[in-house]
Order: C-alpha cells, then sequence, then structure tokens
C-alpha cells in the first residue's frame, strides 16, 4: 500500500498540475481552451504508454518474480517525476519545453504500467484464501490515499502569491517524490516475495513467453476484464481531474473560454479532499464485501449506480448552486468509485493462472486504463458545452458504465477459483 501511494501521488501531480498550471507553462502559444486540451492530451500519454509497462514488467515479473520487479517500476515512475521538477518551461526554451514533459509523461507511464499487477499480486498471492478481496483492496488504497497527498500538496502551496506559485511554487511537489521515493525503496526491498509464485518457480512450472501464453490461452479473460474497468477509471479521472477545471472555471467566462461554477482554487481543492476520504474508507469496504458476496456483485453494484449518477451529472453537479450540492456530489462520485474499485485487485488477479498472472492481470489493468482513463478528461473539456453544461459528459460516464457492466455480465465470479493454478484448465 505504501509503495503504490507514492507511484500514485507520481501519477496525480501530473494531473492536478495539468488541470491547474501547464497550460499556461508549457502550452502558451494557444488560447487557453485550446491550452488546457493539450496539457490533458499530455496527461494522457501515460495511460497510452502503460501497456508497454505492464508487458515489459509482466514478463519478468512472471519469470524471476513480482517483488524485483515492483522495486525497478518505482525507480522509473519516481525519477520521472522528479525529473520534471527540473524542467524548463516554454518561455525559456519554446516547443522544446512540452517535448521534454511528454518524455518523462511517458516514463511515468511505464512505470505505473509495471506496479498495479506486481503489488496486487504480493497482496492476493501471500493472502488466504478466504480474504484475497479485502488483502487485493489494500494496494488499492494507494489510489486515495496518493491522491490525497498530491492534492494536500498543491493545496498548500496555493497560499503562496500566484506568481510565486508560476515561477517555482508548482515544482515543488515533483521535487519532494525524490523523498518518497526513498521511504517506496525501503519499503519495498523489505517485502517477501508471493508464496504462490514461489512453488511455480521451484517447480520450474514458469512460462517462458508470459505474453504469448497470455494472447493464446486467456484473450477472452483480457477482453472481459478490460471493459469490466472502463466505466470505474473513466468515473475517476472525471471526478479527480476534468471537475478541477470545470469548477475552478468562472460563472461569466472571457472569449475562449467556457462557463464553469466559478470556485476559487483552493475551496475546491478542499472540497475535494474530504470527498476522497469517503474513496478511502469505501475501497476496502469494497474488497471486505467482495469476501462476502462475491466480486462481481460488489462491482455490478456499483456499475448500476454509475448508470444513474452520469445522469445526474449535470442537474447535480453542472448547475450546482451551493458547496453542499458540490460536496455531496463528490462525496457519492468517489464512494461508487471506492466501492467499485476496491475488489477489482482480487478481481483483475483471479481471472489468470499464476504462471502468467502478473503479465495477465497487468494488461487487463492497463488496457482498461488506456480505454477509460487516458482521454476521458480531454473528451469531457470537449464535451462541456460554452454555457456550462454538462449532460453530454454524464452521459459519456453512463455510456462506459453500461459498456463495463455488459462486461461483467459475461464474467463469472471468480472468488472459489483455484489460485494457485499454474495452467488455465486448471485455473478454469
Amino acid at each position: 500500500m505504501v509503495g503504490t501511494t507514492i507511484e500514485f501521488y507520481d501519477l496525480y501531480i501530473f494531473g492536478v498540475a495539468a488541470a491547474l498550471v501547464f497550460p499556461s507553462l508549457f502550452f502558451p502559444s494557444v488560447d487557453p481552451f485550446a491550452g488546457q486540451l493539450a496539457s490533458f492530451l499530455t496527461f494522457a500519454l501515460a495511460f497510452l504508454a502503460r501497456p508497454v509497462g505492464a508487458v515489459l514488467f509482466g514478463h519478468f515479473g512472471d519469470r524471476i518474480g513480482r517483488k524485483r520487479m515492483l522495486v525497478y517500476a518505482l525507480i522509473l515512475t519516481g525519477m520521472s517525476t522528479f525529473a520534471m521538477g527540473f524542467l524548463p518551461t516554454y518561455d525559456a526554451v519554446g516547443v522544446l519545453a512540452p517535448i521534454l514533459l511528454a518524455v518523462l509523461r511517458l516514463c511515468q507511464g511505464i512505470g505505473v504500467g509495471g506496479e498495479w499487477s506486481g503489488a496486487a499480486l504480493i497482496a492476493t498471492e501471500n493472502a488466504p484464501p478466504q480474504r484475497r478481496g479485502l488483502f487485493g483492496s489494500l494496494p488499492q488504497l494507494g489510489a486515495p490515499a496518493g491522491f490525497l497527498l498530491a492534492n494536500g500538496f498543491f493545496l498548500l502551496l496555493t497560499a503562496l502569491p500566484s506568481e510565486s506559485f508560476a515561477a517555482w511554487g508548482w515544482r515543488l511537489p515533483f521535487l519532494a517524490s525524490l523523498v518518497l521515493l526513498g521511504v517506496g525503496l525501503y519499503v519495498r526491498l523489505r517485502l517477501v516475495e508471493s508464496t504462490v509464485f514461489t512453488q511455480v518457480a521451484e517447480a520450474r512450472q514458469t512460462a517462458r513467453l508470459p505474453l504469448a501464453r497470455v494472447l493464446a490461452r486467456c484473450w477472452k479473460q483480457v477482453i472481459i476484464g478490460a471493459l469490466a474497468t472502463v466505466g470505474t477509471y473513466v468515473l475517476f479521472f472525471f471526478m479527480t481531474t476534468f471537475t478541477i477545471s470545470f469548477a475552478t472555471a468562472p460563472v461569466t467566462p472571457d472569449a475562449g473560454q467556457k462557463a464553469g461554477l466559478g470556485y476559487e482554487r483552493t475551496d475546491f481543492l478542499g472540497l475535494l479532499l474530504i470527498a476522497t476520504l469517503f474513496f478511502a474508507v469505501a475501497t476496502p469496504l469494497g474488497g471486505l464485501l467482495a469476501d462476502r458476496v462475491g466480486r462481481r456483485r460488489v462491482i455490478v453494484t456499483a456499475g448500476v449506480g454509475l448508470v444513474v449518477f452520469g445522469l445526474l451529472f449535470q442537474p447535480w453537479f453542472g448547475a450546482s448552486q451551493s458547496w453542499f450540492a458540490t460536496l455531496s456530489f463528490l462525496v457519492v462520485g468517489l464512494t461508487l468509485m471506492g466501492f467499485s474499485y476496491g475488489p477489482m485487485g482480487a478481481f483483475l488477479t483471479e481471472l489468470f493462472p499464476v504462471d502468467v498472472r502478473y503479465t495477465g492481470s497487468g494488461l487487463v489493468y492497463n488496457i482498461g486504463s488506456v480505454l477509460g482513463a487516458s482521454f476521458a478528461p480531454a473528451i469531457a473539456l470537449t464535451m462541456w458545452s460554452e454555457d456550462g453544461n454538462l449532460a453530454f459528459v454524464g452521459l459519456y460516464l453512463t455510456a462506459a458504465a453500461l459498456v463495463s457492466l455488459a462486461a461483467l455480465a459475461l464474467a463469472g465470479d471468480t472468488r472459489k477459483r483455484d489460485f494457485t493454478a499454474s495452467t488455465v484448465t486448471a485455473a478454469r
């Protein structure tokens, strides 16, 4: 959980900066809307790179072990984030600035792509069989915890004058990642290797080419698992990235801007942090319920909630007239996120046999991120009407949730599956 918290902190400080400061620092030569769109497209690059990280780290994770790959993934992500703190802006080096930003974002994505499945496997493969849902939800806590750290840091920095924040204040969260990297490495190097993988390695049953075996024998699980995560991903990055842009946009915009809620940046980040606490509580509760009633039942229930929540996006958030309406919207959305995301740690890893589990679960998780998360903020930005109407944004979320529900209808519940099986036939 500590390791994934640091990884997600690295990922999310980019998302917050992409919404708040990167448009003016790295894309100032275009109008404000185009700059925001370009910033969100750069944000999407990490998600496009994540399947590459899943294949790369998954290959060696299935061949030589989970623990070592977790260390390498953390180093790559942490150093990429740290380097962002030294990037020159557009005013200093011109077009080279956004190019360097994009390259480091790609490196970040490759590292995060190898992170999740390794962390989930260390947790679930060392868990008691009747507690895999709960144990698998603990690395998932890295998402809300990392988000709290990232946004909390930016919230503190809003005390700086605007000129200081734009000149050097935004760099501090990126530079601080080096300290977190040291903490994460200390924790990761003390991890115990997965007992299930150790048994397979000692029996010499590891796959020579895990990716080839996944594509040949587990392609249905890859498709079902990836589509099952789409609604969850769209929801999370709508709630944590796009909402910042919309809520802090002026009620009466200038030319080239769109109408929003007119919140001060500090006020809205504070509301978002409060709602993220509900996400943090709901995540292990979702894992606990998944052990009691099954993974699919919990995720499907949350998915039905997402369908309704998307339909309420405009009347609840787009037309919000008070901080209470805004906060209640954020709380409900991120609570649904927790109940959907928590059981995924067990559900996605249980889809695959142990000899290809790192590669298979990593592919599912990260292909889902490409489909659901990569362009979600940019899509929401284009669907946001100039008058501030978010109806089409909500309909997009509803459609994504329906895709996930359709995929889950084809998936059996994985709770009682033989988790130690090293062949697809035995796993089935």
